[in-house]
């Protein structure tokens, strides 16, 4: 800060507080806050309701492979002079372990490179997306851009097996079924700005390239993501950037699921499958929990399929921590314990809302959480598949299948690198992250080469 000249006020602080001062005094503001609601801390008396507590030692039998997913994305302005003009880079990546490499690891406090070499480092995925005053593809506007450009990269083979393109008709239409689902409807059109109504996608209508015709225009696959809804052609795409990397990620996912069970069904017994984040779609992506949720579904009765979603921030990993600290009062969550999370309690204790006339993630998840206090006192917060939304209002230990798989493979890949996070999660963040300061400047440079 720049020192005042002799006799000068820092008039400027002055004003700021002065400005202070009347949000402060003021009635309505004073009122307004007096009757807010702020999530509380459970009492005591928890054990004696129906809440479920319950002890899960954990185990690995049968499980000899290991499979997590991550992604990352940083935006970059490739012309900075106004208007500005942005873009978007994303890298999505999977590592495969095996559970005899990770005994041993998951004890030390470091991890070297040669340790690295045990692992499978399956194929890292790019993807670059328009933002804002920036389209690509040879499109005639930023909506059409990012439909192509996302089109695209499902029709990438990166890999020579089966492309994402193939992952998403398998789920959309219930190929792994012998009943199918021979349609899907999309409820807006993404070539017509304002129009609205369902649109009947026919998988015998669907051409080779995965492209529908209607209207004499073309129809994606992919747009049945609806992130065309989110888009504006003045504000820019900045708003599907999360949704684009949860939807892709749990899309990779999916795809090491469908090439195994195409391989050796029996195989995926044997396998767990680990997402950095929840088991949920957010903003337009939402209605992919309904596909996802049939396909771990069918997966779980005929493979019993082992799949969890690991969180490491938010809400429920801040509520996470502070039961299961020791404290004088309220309840606690002791070492040893896994506490499944109702819609009651979710709404009375983690995100205020009335859980008489409100359903937590009906419409976006595919999973119910539970939280996981390890005998080593780590906290974490998983969601495991469940058979239907209405699961979360009255859950039982039942509902949650292979919970006791998920705590033993957690307890297993404890990581020491990182507080309240496991081994393959915190390497796959480390091999594909683009959101430190060298990587923006080192794409920024790239980028700007194109301008």
């Amino acid at each position: 800060m720049r020192p005042n000249k002799p006799g000068q006020s820092n008039s400027s602080s002055w004003i700021s507080k002065a400005n202070h001062s009347h949000i402060i005094r003021d009635e309505f503001i004073q009122d307004f806050l007096k009757g807010c609601r702020f999530p509380e801390k459970p009492g005591e008396d928890l054990q004696e309701t129906n809440q479920i507590i319950t002890d899960i030692v954990g185990k690995v039998d049968g499980t000899k492979h290991i499979l997590t997913v991550d992604g990352s994305y940083i935006t970059v302005d490739v012309k900075k002079e106004y208007p500005s003009s942005t873009v978007a880079f994303f890298q999505f990546g999977a590592i495969l372990f095996t559970t005899d490499d990770l005994k041993n690891l998951s004890q030390a406090p470091f991890i070297f490179p040669e340790d690295m070499n045990k692992f499978h480092n399956l194929q890292k995925i790019k993807l670059v997306l328009p933002i804002k005053n920036v389209i690509s593809c040879h499109q005639n506007s930023l909506n059409r851009s990012v439909r192509k450009a996302i089109y695209e990269f499902f029709m990438r083979d990166v890999s020579n097996d089966v492309t994402l393109m193939q992952t998403l008709a398998w789920i959309i239409f219930e190929e792994y079924t012998e009943t199918k689902n021979e349609s899907y409807t999309l409820s807006s059109n993404p070539n017509l700005d304002s129009e609205l109504g369902n649109i009947i996608l026919r998988k015998s209508e669907m051409k080779k390239d995965f492209t529908f015709e209607v209207d004499g225009d073309v129809i994606y696959l992919t747009d049945i993501f609806r992130l065309h809804e989110a888009i504006d052609e003045e504000l820019g795409a900045g708003g599907i950037l999360g949704y684009v990397s949860r939807l892709i990620e749990q899309m990779i996912l999916v795809r090491y699921i469908k090439v195994i069970y195409g391989l050796k069904s029996d195989a995926l017994r044997d396998f767990c499958f680990i997402s950095n984040g929840p088991l949920s779609f957010s903003g337009q992506t939402a209605n992919m929990h309904k596909p996802f949720r049939k396909l771990c579904n069918f997966m779980l009765k005929k493979h019993n399929l082992c799949l969890f979603g690991l969180e490491t921030k938010g809400a429920f990993i801040d509520h996470a921590l502070s039961i299961c600290q020791i404290s004088d009062s309220g309840f606690r969550l002791g070492k040893g314990k896994c506490l499944i999370l109702s819609n009651d309690y979710i709404y009375s204790y983690i995100t205020p809302g009335d859980s008489a006339s409100m359903h937590y993630g009906s419409t976006s998840y595919y999973g119910g959480k539970v939280i996981v206090h390890t005998d080593d006192g780590q906290v974490f917060v998983v969601s495991v598949p469940v058979e239907n939304k209405d699961v979360i209002l009255s859950p039982t230990q039942q509902d949650y299948p292979n919970l006791d798989t998920v705590v033993g493979v957690i307890k297993l890949l404890k990581c020491e690198m990182y507080e309240d996070t496991i081994v393959p999660v915190a390497l796959a963040n480390k091999l594909i992250s683009l959101t430190n300061h060298p990587s923006q400047k080192i794409l920024e440079t790239f980028a700007k080469k194109f301008v």
